[in-house]
């Protein structure tokens, strides 16, 4: 067996391990079911990768310069994609995705044959080491591609190497995440281009059809985040309402389901619109916060963030809705309020709680929006003594709450204010190592 294949070598050795004697999983213990889904997802990262490196070699093979002598065609296939595909199973665009990955990542040679690094060489090594996935290396390898003009040579191999590592155990949709706000770091002239983009694909299109009133909209996040905050309030406060019920098994008692509410929060809002001369439907204190850096603003450069939306948006964006009403600006770098109260308060105040979810990013251990969340105390305040303290504060859903009390996880803040991170660290008999799992908005976050 060749040195290239070692590492899925001992991801199967792990897996043999892990399965153990079991004819099949229901016979796994739950130890041995996460041992064998961790080395099934090492195995599966480790051969897509070669997949990618074999889709790479075909591709070079059946390119169009070979006429009649290309592979594919040889084979009795258009081009690479589809003999991948036909003969894996898998589809056309996958089997693309992975002759893009495999030739972005694999060796090169100058004119004169030598052999060069690969394109994005901390891509490769991270493929190869069974790091990242294919769609991951495929998303961080779209965006260096489209940037790679903008910025110079050294900023995009920092930038190469720091996304590389960020995208280890995050799922696919989290590095999507991490890539939108990377974005907008590499390039922040572009934010208002792409914005302008969306905004202009704009639309809502509304008629009935078999009794239903259907209404689709597509918003950008400066005309979407008014709605947004103001549904997800209503929603909020029904969710309030209801946990507050006498009997909330009774007949009559509230069973809608979110997406019910959502469309009841949408009517509520808009026949107050038509006429109601009285103050609008509890909200739970809905806000839009729109975010930036002081610098930024005076100087009109950079880009800004809205709570609920991954995609960053304009200077100019952000000036206009700081004018609008029920939007706050959180402006970062001035300290004009009191953030820490030490034992003097109890429960977080409005301005802490809107620290802590410029530091979480909302649920901090699995990142819903700051609206399901709420603000705990990581040393309790009657059993542990514990301040009203940024430091000792972190955003949970109810869900996450009772995970950590429950499960006996433990909670670690390094650093002050909204720049600090967030570790949760498993119970032994989640991880015998304890290794600290970073939370938070610092888990997207890239350093400038």
């Amino acid at each position: 067996m060749t040195e290239h294949l070692t590492p899925l070598d001992d991801a199967i050795t792990r897996l043999r391990a892990a399965w153990s004697d079991a004819h099949d999983a229901t016979e796994l213990t739950r130890q041995q079911l996460i041992e064998t889904n961790d080395a099934l997802g090492a195995v599966r990262r480790l051969t897509e990768a070669l997949q990618s490196e074999v889709a790479a070699g075909i591709a070079s093979e059946s390119r169009a310069s070979l006429g009649p002598d290309s592979l594919a065609k040889q084979q009795g296939y258009r081009n690479a994609s589809q003999l991948i595909a036909t003969t894996t199973g898998m589809s056309t665009a996958e089997a693309s995705r992975h002759v893009k990955v495999g030739e972005a990542t694999a060796p090169r040679s100058d004119l004169t044959g030598a052999r060069l690094p690969a394109k994005y060489p901390a891509v490769q090594r991270a493929l190869q080491a069974g790091e990242i996935g294919t769609s991951a290396a495929s998303l961080i390898i779209s965006l260096l591609d489209r940037v790679r003009l903008k910025v110079t040579p050294e900023h995009l191999a920092a930038a190469e190497e720091l996304l590389a590592e960020k995208a280890m155990n995050l799922s696919t949709d989290d590095v999507r995440k991490l890539l939108t706000r990377a974005e907008a770091w590499l390039d922040p002239d572009g934010v208002a281009p792409r914005e302008e983009e969306v905004r202009a694909k704009r639309s809502v299109t509304m008629f009935e059809r078999d009794g239903a009133f259907h209404l689709n909209a597509v918003l950008d996040a400066e005309s979407g985040a008014a709605i947004r905050a103001a549904i997800a309030g209503y929603v909020s406060a029904q969710f309030a309402a209801r946990k507050d019920a006498i009997d909330p098994d009774a007949v009559d008692a509230d069973h809608r389901t979110v997406p019910q509410l959502q469309a009841d929060a949408l009517s509520v809002l808009c026949a107050h619109a038509l006429g109601c001369d009285t103050d609008a439907p509890a909200l739970a204190g809905a806000t839009v916060i729109v975010r930036v850096d002081l610098d930024d603003l005076i100087d009109g450069t950079g880009y800004g963030s809205v709570d609920g939306f991954e995609q960053p948006i304009s200077i100019g964006a952000v000036r206009r809705m700081a004018a609008s009403g029920g939007v706050i600006p959180c402006v970062l770098g001035t300290d004009s309020e009191i953030l820490d109260w030490g034992r003097r308060k109890r429960f977080f105040t409005p301005s802490q709680r809107l620290a802590l979810a410029e530091r979480d990013g909302g649920c901090a251990m699995c990142g819903l929006p700051p609206n399901m969340t709420r603000a705990h105390h990581i040393r309790w305040w009657r059993r542990d003594t514990g301040p009203t303290d940024l430091e000792n504060g972190v955003l949970l859903c109810e869900t996450c709450h009772h995970r950590i009390h429950d499960n006996g996880w433990d909670i670690r803040v390094d650093g002050t204010g909204v720049a600090a991170r967030v570790w949760f660290i498993p119970p032994p008999d989640v991880d015998t190592a304890r290794t600290p799992r970073l939370g938070g908005l610092a888990r997207y976050t890239l350093a400038a």
